[in-house]
């Protein structure tokens, strides 16, 4: 029978917060019986609750019948321990609180708990399907405790930091109307206006900029946003960000805010200096050299353009990629031919070709001579020459893709990937913070055939591309900016346009009519007419921040209750059918 819990039972301190200074003092602690050892004429029972695990011990100097309860307490059950922190007799080095245990004269059990799913460690091998089914129980493990209490903290210190820089914290709606912004919007019915649908934001973007108009000057959230994407280990169909605009500001004064928040977040969680300001890449610079927009620059392997070399090759492939206006690039594996052995590089292939890649030629040099897979197609001295141009040495592994560039930077970037993990060469410890600037504004949609925004609508052009929206979109860069941190994007952000006229004439770029435009942004067009302040902004990925900081491999592990990769949340069933009551209410009927 489970006993309860009154004023007297209040914590004197949290489990993992005692210290020799507490020796002596009369105590109460509260918390999960992590395990009970029963060593005879002695009890020890590990406590556990979000700050650690503290001993609390049981002799012969105990009540008989605090002893017997204890020795019939089961792991996971909650209970509230009054006693006198003592020394402990063996100290336990790999314990904070490995010096003490608190001898316990009085213990109330307040719920019992029947036999776990699994054990409750950070160690467990649980199938991640059984840890998500019962979520409540896999959040108890001390690993995703300090995970969550990361994640608190670093929205703690956002709102700190953004409150002390004169930003008012303002939420935006979580119905609106949908909007294209890149994924496919959640849809929320309407009861009261039957066949017409909220959709649930996929950033507050449209909100933002609105604010900007009111006057507000200064915004941030921590902003719920939702996509109905596919998942991955780096993406939630619901995620937050912390979201910001600023009036008045230049693309140079939004990226100096988040620098410092940056900044004062790594100095205050890390006690880590980050460098500001950080160094920045333009978008066809970081392509070129790493074959992403997102680069981990942690380490080397940077793509080589063979172009010039081979143009004249003798080898149909590479002579045809040039004359084609492609190119032939390659990236260098130094000291790599004992690990990326003949199979391996079928493997490389195998995945250069799932990612667009019509094939992959290699150099491999382990012995005297190197193996080249094209070397009899070449004309004499070529081999020599792509050798010297790569700085091929002994040992080491040439990969070469031959392609419009859309195909080999991506491609070889993938594959520099994949192969510095196969190396074990991407150092650990190393925060590597890079701005990407100058993004294109364009990019080409093969399936419409028509130009999409690289970012959104919203974006400003760079002053020198106006003459050419209409002539050459291709070459169009936008003020546009991403902070990336160790080949992870995490903030994504613009300066927006403030003129009306502009606003029109880049949805018509776009292939909106006059309607369409009217009918999705209409409200914001002719806000623009009634004085729009220059203004810019970003969202940085509070998730992501939160895993790379706590050295997570997934997002699963800093949140609290995680969709799978098929946006479903196995704890609870959601999504699950409603009612046939309730659809009819909103009109709907379910289509087979």
């Amino acid at each position: 029978m489970a006993e309860i819990f009154t004023e007297n039972d209040r914590r004197t301190k949290y489990c993992g917060q005692f210290t020799a200074s507490d020796v002596g003092n009369e105590v109460t602690v509260n918390g999960w019986v992590q395990r009970q050892r029963d060593l005879g004429q002695l009890i020890f029972i590990d406590l556990r609750d979000r700050t650690g695990i503290v001993q609390l011990a049981f002799d012969d100097a105990t009540d008989r019948a605090i002893f017997d309860v204890a020795f019939g307490l089961r792991a996971e059950s909650v209970i509230s321990a009054k006693g006198v922190v003592r020394r402990r007799s063996a100290v336990n080095p790999n314990l904070p609180t490995g010096e003490v245990e608190i001898f316990v004269t009085s213990l109330k059990v307040l719920s019992v708990a029947q036999t776990p799913p699994f054990e409750i460690v950070d160690d467990s091998k649980v199938r991640d399907e059984l840890a998500l089914k019962y979520r409540y129980l896999d959040l108890r493990r001390p690993c995703l405790q300090r995970n969550i209490a990361m994640r608190s903290e670093i929205a703690r210190i956002a709102r700190e930091y953004y409150h002390e820089n004169g930003f008012l914290e303002i939420e935006t709606p979580m119905m609106i109307r949908s909007t294209p912004e890149g994924a496919r919007d959640y849809l929320v019915p309407s009861r009261v206006h039957k066949g017409c649908f909220y959709a649930l934001p996929q950033s507050p973007q449209i909100y933002k900029q609105l604010l900007m108009l009111a006057g507000c000057d200064r915004y941030v959230q921590l902003a719920r946003c939702f996509r109905d994407e596919d998942l991955r280990a780096d993406r939630q169909p619901e995620f937050t960000q912390i979201d910001l605009e600023m009036s008045f500001a230049t693309q140079e004064d939004v990226m100096a805010m988040n620098e410092g928040f940056i900044k004062r977040l790594f100095a205050e969680l890390l006690n880590i200096d980050i460098p500001t300001p950080m160094p920045r890449m333009t978008y066809a610079e970081a392509m070129t050299r790493y074959g992403s927009d997102k680069p981990d620059t942690r380490f080397g392997m940077e793509i080589t353009d063979l172009s010039e070399t081979v143009a004249n090759c003798g080898f149909a492939v590479f002579e045809g990629a040039v004359a084609s206006k492609g190119s032939v690039r390659a990236i260098v594996a130094k000291n790599a031919a004992h690990t990326l052995t003949r199979k391996e590089i079928d493997r490389l292939t195998e995945q250069a070709k799932g990612i667009g890649a019509k094939g992959l030629a290699y150099i491999r040099w382990a012995d005297e001579e190197p193996n080249c897979s094209f070397a009899k197609f070449l004309s004499e001295g070529v081999l020599d020459a792509v050798i010297a141009k790569l700085g091929l040495e002994r040992g080491d592994v040439a990969l070469i893709v031959a392609d419009k560039d859309r195909v080999t930077l991506p491609v070889l970037g993938q594959l520099r990937l994949t192969v510095a993990k196969k190396l074990d060469i991407i150092p650990e410890g190393k925060w590597n913070f890079l701005w990407i600037t100058e993004f294109p504004f364009f990019e080409w949609n093969d399936e419409t055939e028509h130009w999409d925004a690289m970012h959104h609508p919203f974006t400003m052009p760079m002053e020198e591309c106006l003459d050419i929206l209409e002539t050459d979109p291709a070459n169009v860069r936008a003020k546009a900016y991403d902070m990336v941190l160790n080949g992870t994007e995490l903030l994504s952000g613009s300066i927006r346009i403030t003129d009306w006229q502009l606003q029109e004439r880049m949805f018509e770029l776009l292939g909106l009519t006059d309607e369409e435009i009217e009918a999705k942004f209409g409200f914001l067009v002719e806000a623009y007419h009634y004085g729009a302040p220059p203004h810019g902004g970003s969202g940085m990925g509070l998730d992501r921040l939160a895993m790379i900081i706590c050295g997570a491999d997934s997002l699963r592990d800093v949140t609290a209750f995680p969709k799978v990769q098929n946006a479903s949340e196995l704890m609870s069933g959601c999504p699950s059918p409603t009612d046939k009551k309730a659809l009819d209410d909103l009109g709907i009927a379910i289509k087979e």
